[in-house]
């Protein structure tokens, strides 16, 4: 044997029985079986690190002080040190967290995660707090993918939760020792049979250890409850369409629908129980906007290009039948546009002198479109079946639009006097609601799987995003929604985020 081959030999010997070796991907194996530690059954360095990780736990206080090297939590592999449990099924885990020392990365990170595997590049989710006290949903949702996040509007919580309820992982946030409640950030993650469950900690220096404590730690695996008695909550995100990640803008229990982005940036406008809402882009508590008589607003809403007007679809005359009404910004007495129903408004022309909207007329849904100022409605397409959501273009040129003339719902396009009627793309899943930035650029649109008739709510969907110069199509997010999820123009004014509304169902 070699002189360096008999090197290497003995550096492996040493690792594998006194885990001497500074290289701590030598020592991965013997520190991830190493024994239980609380309510653990193990813990390891996962993933790259210059510097082995350690767990103490205080059995008295049900406190675990995790030590942590690691470059990173980040982009397609992970370095940190895990506590760990295999779990199945659905599960709960639950701690309060503090770092040790304020010195470091400000992005330096403790987390509760869930993890497919101890590969550094493992499909996993994770509810992070760093050290700058940012709190995210952080997930990997393929083997080998790039990582991306949901933050929360709550920053430096005390005591957090990551939960895993089916298919779903959400994460609720407390800013005291209180029960954590729901903060937003759900998302699908592929997390099939047994998994890992645990703590951990990642110094986002891989020539550095931190440390953090997580005290009155709970790790439960519940049954599931019935469905009957889950309760509905519905957040308000934005996503960026260069990195798609995502940050939660509103939570509440209930459902609540349909947001507009005011054309300064400032606020958003959504519908719930009839009325409308006014919510700031940084605010917490939304409130109402005056609308009259029309107290049952439905989720098909926006905002005139010179941002003074509101166009709203309401159920409150007529037999309980739609009809399109506008209202001054901040609110007023609603003036009538559209003389027949069912009429829902869709899409304001950029001169603001004519709206694009749906109606049905002798049992068929055909898009129209009238004058701002009233008068008698022009039909603009005559196919049979469903056509559904028009949009203007920036440029006034085009109404897009969605429509089931195909055998399924696709997208489609016309000049905006109704001539020129084509298909913008063609695959075999369900699109919806077309909504083009104000730069001209995008399209994003919602898409349901192919056995999904009409748009209803609570299903699984996608957000996708088409770049109108080449026609190239990307997932912007999966989600549980539908129906209220983008139902209206939500893009932000500068064409780099969009606004929508998740759903998830909480068994009480």
């Amino acid at each position: 044997m070699r002189k360096s081959q008999q090197h290497l030999s003995l550096i492996a010997w040493a690792c594998g029985f006194f885990c001497l070796c500074p290289v701590a991907t030598y020592c991965a194996s013997a520190q991830s079986a190493a024994g239980p530690v609380g309510v653990f059954e193990g813990h390891g360095d996962v993933g790259a690190v210059l510097h082995a990780g350690s767990v103490e736990y205080d059995g008295a206080n049900h406190a675990y002080t995790v030590s942590g090297s690691g470059e990173n939590m980040w982009s397609v592999a992970d370095a940190f040190q895990y506590v760990w449990k295999k779990v199945s099924g659905d599960v709960t885990l639950t701690a309060e967290i503090s770092f040790l020392s304020k010195s470091g990365n400000e992005h330096k990170k403790a987390v509760l995660i869930l993890r497919q595997t101890l590969d550094g590049d493992s499909v996993y989710a994770d509810v992070a707090l760093h050290a700058s006290g940012l709190t995210s949903l952080q997930f990997r949702d393929e083997k080998g993918a790039v990582t991306h996040e949901i933050q929360s509007n709550i920053s430096a919580p005390k005591r957090l939760r990551i939960a895993k309820r089916g298919d779903y992982v959400y994460m609720s946030l407390s800013g005291d020792s209180e029960d954590p409640k729901v903060a937003g950030g759900w998302l699908r993650i592929p997390l099939q049979g047994t998994f890992y469950a645990g703590i951990g900690v990642c110094s986002h220096d891989k020539d550095v250890v931190e440390k953090a404590v997580f005290s009155n730690v709970s790790l439960e695996t519940p049954k599931p409850g019935p469905a009957a008695q889950a309760t509905l909550y519905s957040a308000l995100e934005t996503i960026a369409i260069d990195s798609t990640d995502r940050r939660v803008a509103y939570v509440a229990p209930g459902r609540f629908e349909a947001p507009n982005w005011m054309r300064d940036g400032s606020a958003f406008l959504f519908n719930r129980d009839g009325r409308i809402e006014r919510l700031g882009v940084d605010g917490d508590k939304p409130t109402t906007i005056d609308t009259g008589f029309a107290t049952r607003c439905n989720n098909d809403h926006g905002i005139s290009p010179d941002a003074t007007q509101l166009a709203i679809s309401d159920n409150s005359q007529d037999g309980h039948e739609s009809l399109v009404y506008i209202v001054p910004i901040g609110g007023g007495a609603p003036r009538r546009i559209t003389q027949k129903a069912p009429s829902y408004w869709h899409g304001w022309s950029p001169d603001g002198k004519t709206l694009a909207f749906v109606g049905q007329r002798d049992g068929e849904f055909d898009i129209y479109a009238v004058l701002a100022a009233g008068g008698e409605e022009t039909r603009l397409t005559t196919a049979k079946g469903l056509d559904d959501g028009p949009e203007y273009s920036p440029d006034g040129k085009y109404i897009y639009f969605n429509s089931e003339r195909t055998g399924h719902m696709q997208i489609w396009r016309m000049k905006a006097d109704g001539t020129g009627q084509e298909q913008v793309f063609a695959d075999e899943l369900n699109n919806w609601f077309p909504h083009i930035s104000p730069d001209g650029d995008w399209m994003v649109f919602l898409t349901y799987e192919a056995d999904v008739t009409g748009h209803p709510e609570n299903k699984d969907v996608m957000l996708r995003l088409m770049s109108l110069s080449d026609r190239k199509i990307t997932v912007l997010a999966k989600l549980f929604g539908g129906q209220g999820t983008i139902n209206v123009p939500s893009w932000s004014p500068d064409s780099k985020r969009v606004a929508f509304v998740s759903y998830v169902r909480i068994p009480i």
